[in-house]
This record gives C-alpha cells, sequence and structure tokens, in this order.
C-alpha cells in the first residue's frame, strides 16, 4: 500500500511592514490558525496530478513556464522551480485542501506552493531546509507564474512559532529571521481579521507597477535597496510619485522598529497607533487601499479597536485590528451592517491566534 503523507500549512497575517520584502527592509507577520492540507503520495510515472475543489490537473515533470495558468500553475511552478534548483522531482498524486480564501491578503498562494514543495520533497526524499523551500516557493510565483512577489509570506508560513511572530530582515540573501512573542490574549486583546471580500491578483497590474516605481528611486538614489534610504532621501528625488513610495518605505521600517519593541515591552496602545499609522500610509503614500479597506479600518476604531490597518499587498484583501475582546462582536456587526448598507458584499470577520508554520500532519 502506498503511504499518504498530509501537511499543514497556515496563512499568514502581516502585522506591520508592508511591501517592505522587495524592499530589503524588515516584516512582521505571523502564521494564523487557518490555513490549507496538501495530501501526497507517490505514483509510478513521470507526472504530477493535484486534485482541489473538485477540479484536476496533471503536471509533466518537464513543464515549463507559459504551459500551466491558473491555480495549477502554482502547482506546475513548484515542479520546475524546484528542478531549478537541481532536485529530482517524482511522479506524486497531490489533493489539496484550503480553508483560505483567494484574494484575501492571507497567503494563499504562498501556503500552496510551500505546501506543495514540502510534499514533493517527502515524497522524493529530498533534503532541503525550510529556507530553501521557502526560496522555491517564491521563484514558483516570480518566475513561473510572474507574480513578482517577496519572501515574507514563504517565510512566515514555513518558520513561524506559536504565539510569536516572525522578525525578518529582507536585506540579507537569504533573509534574518526571529522570533517576537505575540500574546494580545494576555492583555484583553484579539487580532481579528476583516476580509472585505474584494479579492485581488497581485499576479496582474498595480502590485508590479509598485515594485518597478520602488526600483526607480533606489535607481536615482543609487541604492540597492529603498530601505536603506535616509530620512533625507525624499528631498532627493523631483518625481512626487517616487517621493510618495520612499516616504512610505522609511517610514514604514521605522514603525516595525517600532512595533518590536512595543511587543516587547507590553505597550499595546504604543502598537494600535503604529498600526493606524501604517494605513495612513499605505493609503496615501504607497496608494494601495481601497474605500472597502478604509471604511473597515475607519469603524474598527470608532468601536474600540487600538489600531487597524490593511494587511497584505492591497487593492482589496483584508484589515487586521488590534481590539479589546469584549469590543470585537460590536464592532464586527457595525462593520458588516455597513459594508450591507453600501451593498457591498458582507465582509468576514474572525480572530485569528499566532500559530506555527508548515507542519507533517501524523
Amino acid at each position: 500500500m502506498v503511504e499518504i503523507k498530509q501537511w499543514h500549512v497556515p496563512g499568514r497575517v502581516n502585522l506591520v511592514g508592508e511591501h517592505l520584502d522587495h524592499n530589503g527592509g524588515p516584516t512582521l507577520p505571523f502564521a494564523i490558525d487557518r490555513g490549507l492540507t496538501v495530501k501526497a503520495r507517490r505514483r509510478d510515472d513521470e507526472r504530477i496530478a493535484v486534485w482541489s475543489g473538485g477540479e484536476r490537473a496533471d503536471v509533466s515533470l518537464s513543464v515549463e513556464p507559459g504551459e500551466v495558468d491558473g491555480w495549477a500553475g502554482y502547482v506546475a511552478g513548484v515542479v520546475w522551480a524546484l528542478q531549478q534548483a537541481g532536485q529530482r522531482v517524482a511522479g506524486t498524486d497531490l489533493v489539496v485542501e484550503s480553508a483560505l480564501p483567494r484574494g484575501a491578503g492571507l497567503a494563499s498562494s504562498a501556503a500552496l506552493t510551500c505546501g506543495v514543495a514540502l510534499a514533493l520533497a517527502d515524497v522524493a526524499g529530498l533534503e532541503i531546509d525550510r529556507p530553501s523551500i521557502a526560496a522555491v516557493a517564491q521563484r514558483a510565483e516570480t518566475d513561473f507564474v510572474g507574480a513578482p512577489v517577496g519572501r515574507m509570506d514563504q517565510l512566515a508560513v514555513l518558520l513561524a512559532q506559536p504565539g510569536h511572530a516572525l522578525l525578518i530582515d529582507h536585506r540579507p540573501d537569504p533573509p534574518v529571521t526571529s522570533d517576537v512573542e505575540l500574546d494580545p490574549a494576555s492583555a484583553g486583546l484579539a487580532l481579528a481579521v476583516i476580509d472585505t471580500r474584494v479579492h485581488h491578483d497581485l499576479a496582474a497590474g498595480e502590485y508590479a507597477v509598485r515594485r518597478q516605481e520602488c526600483a526607480a528611486a533606489c535607481t536615482e538614489l543609487g541604492l540597492e535597496h529603498l530601505s536603506a534610504a535616509p530620512v533625507d532621501a525624499v528631498f532627493k528625488l523631483e518625481d512626487p510619485v517616487l517621493v510618495r513610495r520612499t516616504r512610505h518605505v522609511i517610514t514604514e521600517t521605522t514603525r516595525v522598529r517600532g512595533a518590536v519593541k512595543a511587543l516587547r515591552t507590553g505597550h499595546w496602545e504604543q502598537l494600535g497607533t503604529i498600526l493606524t499609522s501604517s494605513h495612513e500610509s499605505l493609503r496615501d503614500d504607497f496608494e494601495v487601499s481601497c474605500p472597502e479597506l478604509d471604511l473597515a479600518v475607519e469603524l474598527a476604531l470608532e468601536h474600540g479597536a487600538l489600531g487597524a490597518r490593511l494587511t497584505g499587498g492591497g487593492f482589496g484583501g483584508s484589515v487586521i485590528a488590534l481590539v479589546p475582546v469584549d469590543r470585537a462582536a460590536a464592532m464586527a456587526a457595525a462593520i458588516k451592517e455597513a459594508f450591507v448598507a453600501r451593498t457591498w458584499a458582507e465582509p468576514v470577520v474572525a480572530p485569528v491566534r499566532p500559530s506555527a508554520g508548515a507542519r507533517l500532519v501524523p
């Protein structure tokens, strides 16, 4: 009988540090207590067969970019990226079951690519450490799917520890990580995700434009990473768009450092202020928010949240709010009521707990 292995891979929320991974800055994500599972077993031929949501796709081990698209492109991208890294992939059956909504800013694509990479490596008997799995998963998205993502999501879903956020310094290659305790429950607080149900697709459009703008600012400033820009860098740029993008990166880098200090000293109100300031910067300087995200943040603050911000790449997706436990239900009800009154899709509001990264299920 062929052995079946099962992996659980969580989604992630980025507490603060948005759009810093591709700018060489620090980020502070944590894995959440919902995710997806990947079941895998060896097969005798040179194919990868994958089932998900009632659909099936078949991928050749010799697959090349451009040959597979849609959701199966992420699986094919992992097959391709593993072999580009010099790893021998074996024929495998995969079944993917996900509780992560696509486009909600909860790293569903990173969970998928990392889960598939872990499963394929396990079935083939490959010895690959988790930072290397993260690099493979990132390459699957950037070079095969065409989504120019950083490596924050992959590292978060692979390396996060329960009850902790993962501080990632993206300037070295590979990035350097450390754990930061994240226990809002000890202060009577909860972290709530507000999924606006406005879905985004980072493989297209404005996300890539933001990366190009940051690269242009680096070129003008003579920097390798925009996060290394000094405070006065904005006065050296003439293009007002590049000024705004650079200002966000500079101030967001400072906010990550402030958030780490607030967590280590138990200053939760300070952390809330940092979250809200981050949203304002993402809205005004990086221009990746939308009316639904802005309203969710506004209403969260009106109904007791210490702070709130969009999380993920933006252009839709989710808000993370730091809210007293006894105010969370009223906050959620007010946000849902306001969205329905505007004839928008009803948002999904749910608490999340800092949880463990990917693991093999016994």
